[in-house]
């Protein structure tokens, strides 16, 4: 049963082109060496373990200490008295209306301007720091920076980068590289270590997209490794490193309240992300996995279901485009990419309740705009 299973999933007509088998990718040339999956993962999973106790220590030993010179401080919030009928509440609604509001003042004798500071405390208190989320920031912002130079310096003198063409001639039976090899172990083992610390990073509204684009993004890094298009996928994985390293860059200056270099750093950014994504990618990658593949090598089905992945990926890019640039318009004329960073700590002073607890829960959403969201870490990239 389970040979059948798997005999089914990796089925050779479906994963590889028309008189190929998995049993010549197998039996490589003298001195030539092809793709393994079991190999990889064999030592990704490890690895990515290792990654996640070096984040431990990176994070530890430099990122909190350059927060620390930046001073970034980790503030302890502010404490809410214990009631055992509000916490139980606010675990299944953390913003009450107005009917909830009246029923809590009858039953606790509290007035509801109390109940609604109470709740407003209570929230504050799940808030992550600025300091936590400058060291998740600073950690991103080192990969990112790291793994794109170690890609452009191995892609740099490959022919594959200069003449896209060159990712099929001969495909499948291309050599595995020793830096095609280390860059999509560390690649795989990044995003497990992210698929495990989402779990315990700082909670974001975008949870459950990003567990799906980390789980869809281990899927697209396996299948191509497993059917050795490796080097259309470095090429992937490199533009898509490119612009992510001036977002967490913003970030980090946002973190540190500089506002300037955080507006510079977001339109970079903006610019980075239009020239990789939209230009790069479609023109350049993508036209090369659906036009030139075709021409060189001709279709078969995985060829169908990767060329479809990659259409999806692009639809996002142009729709996340839209928002950034939205938000990038704002810092060129505006100059406020992060002025409002109430999003993240609110304000506990009775001026700034409202006596409607509906419309204080919905004014509190509202601060939450789009481009604090994504400097104050709320929403990723990828």
């Amino acid at each position: 049963m389970t040979s059948f299973i798997s005999a089914w999933i990796w089925s050779e007509r479906f994963w590889l082109p028309e008189n190929v088998s998995w049993a010549d990718l197998e039996r490589p040339p003298a001195g030539v060496e092809y793709p393994r999956l079991q190999h990889m993962l064999c030592h990704a999973f490890p690895l990515a373990v290792g990654v996640l106790l070096f984040r431990l220590l990176f994070e530890r030993l430099v990122a909190r200490p350059c927060a620390h010179i930046l001073q970034i401080q980790a503030g302890a919030p502010r404490r809410v008295q214990p009631n055992a009928v509000l916490e139980r509440l606010y675990q299944s609604n953390t913003c009450p209306d107005t009917r909830q509001l009246e029923g809590l003042s009858k039953q606790l004798d509290w007035e509801e301007r109390k109940i609604q500071r109470w709740f407003r405390i209570r929230r504050n208190q799940d808030r992550p720091t600025t300091q936590k989320k400058f060291c998740e920031s600073m950690w991103r912002f080192t990969f990112y920076l790291v793994i794109f130079i170690y890609a452009i310096c191995h892609l740099w003198v490959s022919p594959w980068m200069w003449d896209t063409r060159q990712c099929w001639h001969n495909y499948p039976f291309q050599p595995l590289s020793p830096g095609q090899y280390n860059y999509y172990v560390a690649e795989l083992a990044f995003y497990w270590s992210l698929m495990v610390s989402q779990f315990t990073d700082v909670k974001r509204k975008d949870f459950m997209i990003m567990l799906v684009h980390h789980l869809a993004t281990i899927f697209l890094i396996t299948i191509s490794y497993g059917n050795n298009m490796l080097r259309a996928g470095t090429l992937v994985m490199c533009v898509h490193d490119a612009s992510d390293i001036f977002l967490e860059a913003a970030k980090l200056a946002n973190y540190a309240k500089y506002q300037r270099l955080c507006d510079s750093l977001f339109v970079v950014f903006s610019i980075s992300f239009f020239l990789t994504r939209l230009v790069i990618f479609p023109f350049w990658i993508v036209y090369s996995v659906l036009f030139e593949s075709w021409q060189i090598i001709g279709p078969y089905q995985a060829w169908w279901l990767i060329n479809g992945l990659l259409l999806v990926l692009q639809t996002l890019h142009i729709i996340w485009f839209y928002l950034i640039a939205r938000i990038a318009v704002k810092a060129i004329f505006k100059g406020k990419v992060s002025k409002d960073d109430r999003s993240d700590i609110e304000s506990s002073t009775d001026e700034d309740i409202s006596s409607n607890g509906s419309k204080n829960c919905q004014t509190s959403k509202l601060r939450d705009s789009n481009h604090t969201r994504v400097l104050n870490g709320e929403t990723h990239d990828h």
